[in-house]
Protein backbone atom coordinates (compact mmCIF):
# COMPACT_ATOMS: atom_id res chain seq x y z
CA UNK A 1 0.00 0.00 0.00
CA UNK A 2 2.52 2.67 0.81
CA UNK A 3 4.39 2.09 -2.48
CA UNK A 4 1.22 2.52 -4.36
CA UNK A 5 0.88 5.82 -2.49
CA UNK A 6 4.73 6.56 -3.53
CA UNK A 7 3.67 6.23 -7.30
CA UNK A 8 0.97 8.10 -7.22
CA UNK A 9 2.52 11.23 -5.82
CA UNK A 10 5.64 10.84 -8.47
CA UNK A 11 2.91 10.86 -11.23
CA UNK A 12 1.47 13.86 -9.95
CA UNK A 13 4.66 15.26 -9.32
CA UNK A 14 5.41 14.80 -12.97
CA UNK A 15 1.99 15.69 -14.63
CA UNK A 16 2.10 18.91 -12.52
CA UNK A 17 -0.51 17.96 -10.68
CA UNK A 18 1.52 19.07 -7.26
CA UNK A 19 3.34 22.41 -7.45
CA UNK A 20 6.12 23.72 -5.27
CA UNK A 21 7.24 27.07 -4.10
CA UNK A 22 9.98 28.05 -5.92
CA UNK A 23 12.67 29.50 -3.60
CA UNK A 24 13.11 33.57 -3.32
CA UNK A 25 16.18 33.93 -5.30
CA UNK A 26 18.34 36.26 -3.58
CA UNK A 27 19.79 39.60 -5.03
CA UNK A 28 24.04 39.36 -5.31
CA UNK A 29 23.76 43.28 -5.26
CA UNK A 30 23.21 45.37 -2.32
CA UNK A 31 23.97 49.03 -0.50
CA UNK A 32 27.08 48.98 1.51
CA UNK A 33 24.91 51.52 4.17
CA UNK A 34 21.53 51.81 3.83
CA UNK A 35 18.60 54.13 5.65
CA UNK A 36 16.05 53.24 7.97
CA UNK A 37 13.50 52.54 5.40
CA UNK A 38 14.73 49.16 4.66
CA UNK A 39 12.80 47.27 7.35
CA UNK A 40 14.23 43.74 6.56
CA UNK A 41 17.99 45.35 6.92
CA UNK A 42 16.87 46.67 10.26
CA UNK A 43 15.33 43.18 11.39
CA UNK A 44 18.79 41.49 10.34
CA UNK A 45 21.00 44.10 12.21
CA UNK A 46 18.79 44.28 15.53
CA UNK A 47 15.98 46.96 16.29
CA UNK A 48 18.07 49.33 17.77
CA UNK A 49 20.07 49.53 14.49
CA UNK A 50 21.42 52.76 13.38
CA UNK A 51 22.77 52.97 9.57
CA UNK A 52 25.37 54.94 9.36
CA UNK A 53 25.14 58.53 7.14
CA UNK A 54 25.85 58.34 3.47
CA UNK A 55 28.75 60.41 2.37
CA UNK A 56 27.96 63.48 -0.37
CA UNK A 57 28.07 62.49 -4.03
CA UNK A 58 30.77 63.64 -5.84
CA UNK A 59 29.49 66.91 -7.88
CA UNK A 60 30.80 68.86 -10.67
CA UNK A 61 30.96 72.33 -9.41
CA UNK A 62 34.09 73.32 -11.44
CA UNK A 63 35.09 72.18 -14.38
CA UNK A 64 38.60 71.41 -15.97
CA UNK A 65 38.16 73.04 -19.04
CA UNK A 66 36.26 76.14 -18.58
CA UNK A 67 35.81 79.15 -21.17
CA UNK A 68 39.02 81.34 -20.85
CA UNK A 69 36.99 84.25 -19.77
CA UNK A 70 36.46 82.54 -16.46
CA UNK A 71 40.42 81.60 -16.25
CA UNK A 72 41.76 84.37 -14.14
CA UNK A 73 45.18 86.04 -15.32
CA UNK A 74 48.39 86.14 -13.34
CA UNK A 75 47.73 89.86 -12.62
CA UNK A 76 44.58 88.90 -10.66
CA UNK A 77 45.84 85.81 -9.21
CA UNK A 78 48.52 88.46 -7.83
CA UNK A 79 45.82 91.01 -6.59
CA UNK A 80 44.23 87.98 -4.41
CA UNK A 81 47.49 87.37 -2.14
CA UNK A 82 47.06 91.02 -1.38
CA UNK A 83 43.43 90.62 -0.20
CA UNK A 84 42.25 89.51 3.07
CA UNK A 85 42.10 86.17 3.78
CA UNK A 86 38.00 86.36 4.45
CA UNK A 87 37.98 87.61 1.26
CA UNK A 88 39.94 85.63 -0.91
CA UNK A 89 37.97 83.19 -3.71
CA UNK A 90 38.12 79.77 -2.02
CA UNK A 91 38.54 78.10 -5.64
CA UNK A 92 40.49 79.12 -8.66
CA UNK A 93 39.47 77.95 -11.85
CA UNK A 94 42.62 76.23 -14.10
CA UNK A 95 42.28 74.76 -17.49
CA UNK A 96 43.80 70.92 -18.92
CA UNK A 97 43.69 70.17 -22.32
CA UNK A 98 42.34 66.64 -20.89
CA UNK A 99 40.88 64.85 -18.02
CA UNK A 100 44.21 62.91 -17.98
CA UNK A 101 46.47 65.99 -17.69
CA UNK A 102 44.23 66.95 -13.79
CA UNK A 103 46.56 66.33 -10.97
CA UNK A 104 45.32 64.32 -7.95
CA UNK A 105 43.30 65.55 -5.25
CA UNK A 106 45.64 67.36 -2.66
CA UNK A 107 43.22 66.93 0.18
CA UNK A 108 42.02 62.96 -0.90
CA UNK A 109 43.75 61.20 1.62
CA UNK A 110 42.71 63.20 4.30
CA UNK A 111 38.81 63.12 3.62
CA UNK A 112 38.76 59.46 3.21
CA UNK A 113 40.61 59.06 7.09
CA UNK A 114 38.49 61.72 7.95
CA UNK A 115 34.90 59.41 6.33
CA UNK A 116 36.95 56.36 7.96
CA UNK A 117 36.88 57.98 11.58
CA UNK A 118 33.41 59.29 11.25
CA UNK A 119 32.33 55.82 10.70
CA UNK A 120 34.22 53.94 13.46
CA UNK A 121 33.02 56.46 15.75
CA UNK A 122 29.48 56.64 14.20
CA UNK A 123 27.47 54.63 17.30
CA UNK A 124 25.36 51.68 15.43
CA UNK A 125 22.60 51.34 18.32
CA UNK A 126 19.78 53.48 19.40
CA UNK A 127 19.87 54.01 23.66
CA UNK A 128 17.19 54.94 26.10
CA UNK A 129 18.04 57.74 27.76
CA UNK A 130 16.54 57.67 31.44
CA UNK A 131 14.63 60.68 32.52
CA UNK A 132 16.06 60.69 36.42
CA UNK A 133 16.00 64.29 38.08
CA UNK A 134 19.74 64.96 39.14
CA UNK A 135 18.85 66.49 42.32
CA UNK A 136 16.73 62.88 42.88
CA UNK A 137 20.12 61.35 42.99
CA UNK A 138 21.52 63.51 45.63
CA UNK A 139 21.60 61.77 49.19
CA UNK A 140 18.90 63.63 51.49
CA UNK A 141 20.50 64.79 54.41
CA UNK A 142 18.49 67.12 56.71
CA UNK A 143 19.61 70.83 57.01
CA UNK A 144 22.57 72.03 59.19
CA UNK A 145 20.31 74.26 61.43
CA UNK A 146 18.99 71.19 62.43
CA UNK A 147 21.82 69.44 63.14
CA UNK A 148 22.78 72.64 65.88
CA UNK A 149 24.33 72.93 68.08
CA UNK A 150 28.38 72.53 66.59
CA UNK A 151 31.80 74.24 66.72
CA UNK A 152 31.46 77.19 64.39
CA UNK A 153 33.23 80.20 65.03
CA UNK A 154 37.01 80.99 67.15
CA UNK A 155 35.91 82.02 70.45
CA UNK A 156 39.00 82.07 72.50
CA UNK A 157 43.02 81.89 72.29
CA UNK A 158 45.40 80.08 74.66
CA UNK A 159 48.84 81.61 74.22
CA UNK A 160 51.82 80.78 76.40
CA UNK A 161 53.63 77.59 74.55
CA UNK A 162 56.80 78.83 72.68
CA UNK A 163 57.02 75.88 70.35
CA UNK A 164 54.53 73.81 68.08
CA UNK A 165 51.75 72.16 70.82
CA UNK A 166 51.84 68.60 69.68
CA UNK A 167 48.85 67.34 72.07
CA UNK A 168 46.20 68.26 74.25
CA UNK A 169 43.51 66.58 76.42
CA UNK A 170 40.78 67.85 78.70
CA UNK A 171 40.07 67.32 82.31
CA UNK A 172 36.57 65.14 82.93
CA UNK A 173 35.12 67.94 84.43
CA UNK A 174 35.50 70.06 81.10
CA UNK A 175 37.24 72.77 83.78
CA UNK A 176 40.49 72.28 82.76
CA UNK A 177 42.68 71.82 79.85
CA UNK A 178 46.13 70.69 79.52
CA UNK A 179 48.72 70.96 76.62
CA UNK A 180 52.12 69.63 75.60
CA UNK A 181 54.62 71.20 73.34
CA UNK A 182 58.46 70.83 71.61
CA UNK A 183 59.65 73.70 73.84
CA UNK A 184 59.56 71.26 76.85
CA UNK A 185 56.76 72.53 78.89
CA UNK A 186 53.47 71.80 79.73
CA UNK A 187 50.88 73.85 80.72
CA UNK A 188 47.24 73.76 82.59
CA UNK A 189 44.87 76.04 81.54
CA UNK A 190 41.33 77.57 82.70
CA UNK A 191 38.77 76.47 79.85
CA UNK A 192 36.42 78.93 80.57
CA UNK A 193 39.19 82.22 80.75
CA UNK A 194 42.08 81.01 79.21
CA UNK A 195 44.36 81.46 82.65
CA UNK A 196 47.79 79.53 82.77
CA UNK A 197 47.28 77.68 85.79
CA UNK A 198 50.36 75.55 86.17
CA UNK A 199 53.61 75.24 84.06
CA UNK A 200 56.06 72.14 84.24
CA UNK A 201 59.50 72.60 82.56
CA UNK A 202 60.25 69.10 81.86
CA UNK A 203 63.32 69.83 79.66
CA UNK A 204 62.31 67.67 76.35
CA UNK A 205 60.01 67.67 73.90
CA UNK A 206 56.63 66.28 75.07
CA UNK A 207 55.25 63.91 72.85
CA UNK A 208 51.57 63.31 74.37
CA UNK A 209 49.27 64.23 77.58
CA UNK A 210 46.54 62.63 79.02
CA UNK A 211 44.59 63.02 81.64
CA UNK A 212 43.23 60.47 84.05
CA UNK A 213 39.13 60.03 83.47
CA UNK A 214 38.40 59.92 86.95
CA UNK A 215 37.65 62.91 88.59
CA UNK A 216 38.99 61.32 92.04
CA UNK A 217 42.48 61.56 90.30
CA UNK A 218 43.39 64.60 88.84
CA UNK A 219 46.65 62.87 87.45
CA UNK A 220 48.21 64.37 84.40
CA UNK A 221 50.58 61.38 82.43
CA UNK A 222 52.66 63.12 79.98
CA UNK A 223 54.32 61.11 77.70
CA UNK A 224 58.19 62.72 76.81
CA UNK A 225 61.61 60.80 75.08
CA UNK A 226 61.90 56.93 77.20
CA UNK A 227 59.97 58.65 80.33
CA UNK A 228 56.56 58.87 81.01
CA UNK A 229 55.53 61.25 84.15
CA UNK A 230 52.66 61.01 85.92
CA UNK A 231 51.57 64.54 87.34
CA UNK A 232 50.52 65.77 90.32
CA UNK A 233 48.31 68.59 88.88
CA UNK A 234 47.34 69.75 92.67
CA UNK A 235 43.58 69.87 92.20
CA UNK A 236 40.78 69.02 94.28
CA UNK A 237 40.55 69.41 98.48
CA UNK A 238 42.65 68.19 101.03
CA UNK A 239 41.50 64.80 100.63
CA UNK A 240 41.89 64.00 97.02
CA UNK A 241 45.12 65.16 97.24
CA UNK A 242 46.42 63.06 100.29
CA UNK A 243 44.91 59.95 98.35
CA UNK A 244 46.97 61.36 95.32
CA UNK A 245 49.77 61.13 96.88
CA UNK A 246 49.51 58.04 98.34
CA UNK A 247 48.93 56.76 94.88
CA UNK A 248 51.84 58.14 93.60
CA UNK A 249 54.17 56.82 96.30
CA UNK A 250 56.74 54.60 95.17
CA UNK A 251 59.35 53.15 98.35
CA UNK A 252 62.21 51.70 95.72
CA UNK A 253 62.57 51.24 92.62
CA UNK A 254 60.03 48.68 90.67
CA UNK A 255 60.67 46.92 87.71
CA UNK A 256 58.51 45.09 85.19
CA UNK A 257 58.62 41.31 84.72
CA UNK A 258 61.72 40.60 82.16
CA UNK A 259 60.75 39.78 78.67
CA UNK A 260 64.16 38.80 77.23
CA UNK A 261 67.87 39.62 76.92
CA UNK A 262 67.42 43.33 77.23
CA UNK A 263 66.29 43.01 80.99
CA UNK A 264 63.56 44.61 82.49
CA UNK A 265 61.00 46.78 80.08
CA UNK A 266 60.03 49.28 82.56
CA UNK A 267 61.29 50.93 86.05
CA UNK A 268 58.91 53.03 88.39
CA UNK A 269 60.69 55.50 90.07
CA UNK A 270 59.95 58.40 92.03
CA UNK A 271 59.88 62.03 91.08
CA UNK A 272 60.37 64.51 93.55
CA UNK A 273 60.93 67.16 91.69
CA UNK A 274 57.66 67.03 89.86
CA UNK A 275 55.99 65.38 92.91
CA UNK A 276 55.08 62.05 90.67
CA UNK A 277 56.50 58.67 89.30
CA UNK A 278 58.16 58.70 86.59
CA UNK A 279 58.13 55.30 84.27
CA UNK A 280 61.45 54.61 82.13
CA UNK A 281 61.60 52.94 79.08
CA UNK A 282 64.00 51.62 77.01
CA UNK A 283 62.93 53.01 73.96
CA UNK A 284 61.23 56.38 72.93
CA UNK A 285 57.67 56.57 73.96
CA UNK A 286 54.71 58.22 71.31
CA UNK A 287 51.69 57.87 73.16
CA UNK A 288 50.03 57.19 76.50
CA UNK A 289 46.23 56.36 76.95
CA UNK A 290 44.04 55.82 79.96
CA UNK A 291 41.21 53.15 80.58
CA UNK A 292 37.57 54.79 81.63
CA UNK A 293 38.01 53.64 85.06
CA UNK A 294 41.70 55.43 85.41
CA UNK A 295 44.03 52.68 86.88
CA UNK A 296 45.22 51.37 83.91
CA UNK A 297 46.85 52.90 81.17
CA UNK A 298 48.85 51.99 77.93
CA UNK A 299 51.85 53.34 76.42
CA UNK A 300 53.42 52.74 72.96
CA UNK A 301 56.62 52.10 72.34
CA UNK A 302 56.73 52.37 68.14
CA UNK A 303 60.50 50.85 68.22
CA UNK A 304 60.39 48.53 70.65
CA UNK A 305 59.37 45.31 68.61
CA UNK A 306 57.96 42.52 70.86
CA UNK A 307 57.32 45.40 73.47
CA UNK A 308 56.11 48.06 71.79
CA UNK A 309 52.30 48.25 73.94
CA UNK A 310 52.95 48.05 77.34
CA UNK A 311 49.89 48.33 79.81
CA UNK A 312 50.46 50.22 83.53
CA UNK A 313 48.82 48.93 86.97
CA UNK A 314 49.15 51.90 89.02
CA UNK A 315 47.66 51.08 92.03
CA UNK A 316 50.20 48.06 91.82
CA UNK A 317 52.88 49.91 89.82
CA UNK A 318 53.06 46.97 87.62
CA UNK A 319 53.70 47.08 84.10
CA UNK A 320 52.62 44.05 82.01
CA UNK A 321 53.32 43.10 78.53
CA UNK A 322 50.40 41.14 76.87
CA UNK A 323 51.18 41.07 72.88
CA UNK A 324 54.69 39.95 73.13
CA UNK A 325 53.91 38.84 69.12
CA UNK A 326 52.56 41.91 68.11
CA UNK A 327 52.64 42.04 63.98
CA UNK A 328 53.65 45.54 62.56
CA UNK A 329 54.50 49.00 63.87
CA UNK A 330 52.10 50.46 66.64
CA UNK A 331 50.76 54.04 66.25
CA UNK A 332 47.88 54.25 68.67
CA UNK A 333 46.10 52.33 71.40
CA UNK A 334 42.22 52.70 72.90
CA UNK A 335 40.74 51.32 75.61
CA UNK A 336 36.99 50.10 75.00
CA UNK A 337 34.65 52.24 78.12
CA UNK A 338 32.53 49.02 79.25
CA UNK A 339 34.02 45.98 78.01
CA UNK A 340 37.68 44.47 78.64
CA UNK A 341 38.90 45.07 75.05
CA UNK A 342 41.62 46.57 73.83
CA UNK A 343 42.31 48.70 70.20
CA UNK A 344 45.91 49.09 68.71
CA UNK A 345 46.48 50.65 65.64
CA UNK A 346 49.31 50.02 63.35
CA UNK A 347 50.40 52.03 60.50
CA UNK A 348 48.02 49.18 57.78
CA UNK A 349 45.51 47.69 60.14
CA UNK A 350 43.38 47.80 63.72
CA UNK A 351 43.45 44.85 65.60
CA UNK A 352 40.82 44.32 68.67
CA UNK A 353 41.92 42.05 71.61
CA UNK A 354 40.38 40.36 74.59
CA UNK A 355 41.81 41.08 76.97
CA UNK A 356 40.50 38.71 79.55
CA UNK A 357 41.20 35.79 77.16
CA UNK A 358 44.19 37.40 75.37
CA UNK A 359 43.55 36.92 72.21
CA UNK A 360 42.74 38.78 68.78
CA UNK A 361 38.90 38.87 68.33
CA UNK A 362 38.85 41.38 64.86
CA UNK A 363 41.24 42.66 62.68
CA UNK A 364 39.81 46.20 60.69
CA UNK A 365 41.24 46.79 57.17
CA UNK A 366 41.75 49.93 56.36
CA UNK A 367 42.85 49.92 53.22
CA UNK A 368 45.25 53.34 53.78
CA UNK A 369 48.78 53.97 53.17
CA UNK A 370 49.34 54.73 56.93
CA UNK A 371 47.48 55.11 59.71
CA UNK A 372 47.98 58.45 62.19
CA UNK A 373 45.33 57.96 65.12
CA UNK A 374 42.28 56.82 66.17
CA UNK A 375 39.65 57.54 67.81
CA UNK A 376 36.40 55.01 69.90
CA UNK A 377 32.78 56.12 69.77
CA UNK A 378 31.31 56.13 73.36
CA UNK A 379 29.13 52.80 72.58
CA UNK A 380 32.41 51.06 72.04
CA UNK A 381 30.59 49.87 68.61
CA UNK A 382 31.99 52.31 65.85
CA UNK A 383 35.60 53.73 65.18
CA UNK A 384 37.11 56.27 63.19
CA UNK A 385 40.45 56.36 61.51
CA UNK A 386 42.82 59.16 60.44
CA UNK A 387 45.27 58.17 57.52
CA UNK A 388 48.27 59.99 56.13
CA UNK A 389 46.87 60.14 52.70
CA UNK A 390 43.97 62.67 54.03
CA UNK A 391 41.58 59.85 54.38
CA UNK A 392 39.22 59.01 57.43
CA UNK A 393 37.48 55.82 58.01
CA UNK A 394 34.42 54.81 59.94
CA UNK A 395 33.89 51.19 60.86
CA UNK A 396 31.02 49.85 62.16
CA UNK A 397 32.37 46.96 64.34
CA UNK A 398 28.93 45.15 64.06
CA UNK A 399 28.98 45.01 60.34
CA UNK A 400 32.26 44.25 58.94
CA UNK A 401 35.96 44.48 59.36
CA UNK A 402 36.46 47.00 56.30
CA UNK A 403 35.22 50.36 56.25
CA UNK A 404 31.78 51.47 56.63
CA UNK A 405 32.14 55.06 54.81
CA UNK A 406 35.93 56.74 53.83
CA UNK A 407 35.87 60.04 53.85
CA UNK A 408 38.15 61.28 51.68
CA UNK A 409 38.54 65.48 52.93
CA UNK A 410 42.09 66.54 53.92
CA UNK A 411 44.66 67.39 50.68
CA UNK A 412 47.39 66.45 53.48
CA UNK A 413 48.19 64.41 56.08
CA UNK A 414 45.59 64.00 59.37
CA UNK A 415 47.08 64.25 62.73
CA UNK A 416 43.88 63.55 64.77
CA UNK A 417 40.68 62.36 64.44
CA UNK A 418 38.10 62.75 67.70
CA UNK A 419 34.50 61.83 68.86
CA UNK A 420 32.31 63.61 71.38
CA UNK A 421 31.57 61.69 74.65
CA UNK A 422 27.79 63.11 74.50
CA UNK A 423 27.31 65.27 71.17
CA UNK A 424 27.12 63.27 67.72
CA UNK A 425 29.83 64.93 66.63
CA UNK A 426 33.53 64.31 65.49
CA UNK A 427 35.97 65.47 63.97
CA UNK A 428 39.55 65.51 62.36
CA UNK A 429 42.63 67.94 61.70
CA UNK A 430 45.01 67.58 59.17
CA UNK A 431 48.36 69.63 58.34
CA UNK A 432 46.63 71.59 55.88
CA UNK A 433 45.44 73.98 58.96
CA UNK A 434 42.01 73.03 59.03
CA UNK A 435 39.74 70.89 60.84
CA UNK A 436 36.55 69.30 59.52
CA UNK A 437 33.59 68.99 61.99
CA UNK A 438 30.72 65.87 61.31
CA UNK A 439 27.52 65.33 62.58
CA UNK A 440 27.58 61.46 62.81
CA UNK A 441 24.81 60.11 64.49
CA UNK A 442 24.14 56.03 65.57
CA UNK A 443 21.01 54.71 66.16
CA UNK A 444 20.03 52.30 68.99
CA UNK A 445 18.14 49.88 65.84
CA UNK A 446 21.29 47.95 64.28
CA UNK A 447 19.63 48.02 60.78
CA UNK A 448 19.66 51.80 60.78
CA UNK A 449 22.93 52.99 59.18
CA UNK A 450 24.80 55.55 60.89
CA UNK A 451 23.89 59.29 59.42
CA UNK A 452 27.61 61.17 58.54
CA UNK A 453 26.99 64.62 57.85
CA UNK A 454 29.96 67.26 56.99
CA UNK A 455 28.96 70.20 59.09
CA UNK A 456 32.12 72.53 59.28
CA UNK A 457 35.06 73.69 58.27
CA UNK A 458 37.21 75.42 60.49
CA UNK A 459 40.06 77.82 59.78
CA UNK A 460 42.87 79.79 61.65
CA UNK A 461 45.88 78.44 62.24
CA UNK A 462 49.11 79.22 60.29
CA UNK A 463 51.55 76.71 58.63
CA UNK A 464 54.96 76.63 60.21
CA UNK A 465 57.50 74.34 58.95
CA UNK A 466 55.28 73.05 56.43
CA UNK A 467 52.88 71.52 59.67
CA UNK A 468 49.44 72.49 60.43
CA UNK A 469 46.84 71.56 62.87
CA UNK A 470 49.00 68.70 64.79
CA UNK A 471 45.50 67.72 67.61
CA UNK A 472 41.58 68.22 67.90
CA UNK A 473 39.71 67.39 71.27
CA UNK A 474 36.28 67.53 72.18
CA UNK A 475 35.01 69.50 75.44
CA UNK A 476 33.35 66.32 77.37
CA UNK A 477 30.38 68.06 78.13
CA UNK A 478 29.81 71.16 75.87
CA UNK A 479 29.97 71.00 72.27
CA UNK A 480 33.15 72.90 72.10
CA UNK A 481 36.26 71.52 70.03
CA UNK A 482 39.83 72.65 70.93
CA UNK A 483 42.48 72.61 68.40
CA UNK A 484 46.29 72.65 68.71
CA UNK A 485 48.77 73.89 65.56
CA UNK A 486 51.96 74.25 64.94
CA UNK A 487 52.26 77.75 65.38
CA UNK A 488 52.37 77.23 69.15
CA UNK A 489 48.42 78.60 69.35
CA UNK A 490 45.55 76.51 71.09
CA UNK A 491 42.25 77.65 69.71
CA UNK A 492 38.22 76.69 71.59
CA UNK A 493 35.98 77.01 68.74
CA UNK A 494 32.04 77.01 70.31
CA UNK A 495 28.71 77.37 68.18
Amino acid sequence: FLLVQVVRLVRAIRKGWIKFDKPKEESQFHLLWTDDSNAADNKRHGVNYIAAPKPKLPGHEESYNPSIEYVPTEEEKNAYQLMYEEDRPKFIPRRFESLRSVPAYDMAVKEVFDRCLDLYLCPRSRKKRLNIDPESLKPKLPSRKDLRPYPTTCYLEYRGHTGPVKSLSVEISGQWLASGSTDGTVRVWEVETGRCLKVWDVGESVQHVAWNPSQERPILAVALGHDVLLLNTGLGDAEVQMRIKELLHVEESKSSEDTGDHGSAVRWFRHDKYDGIILKHFKSVSTVEWHSKGDYFATVVPSGESRSVLVHHLSEKQTKNPFRKLQGIPVSVAFHQKKKIFFVATKKFVRVYDLESQRMIKKLETGCREVSSISLHSTGDHVIVGSREGKMCWFDLDYSSKPYKTLKIHQKDITSVSFHRTYPLFASCSDDCTAYVFHGMVYSDLNQDPLIVPLEILHGHTRSDGRGVLCCKFHPRQPWLFTAGADSVIKLYCD
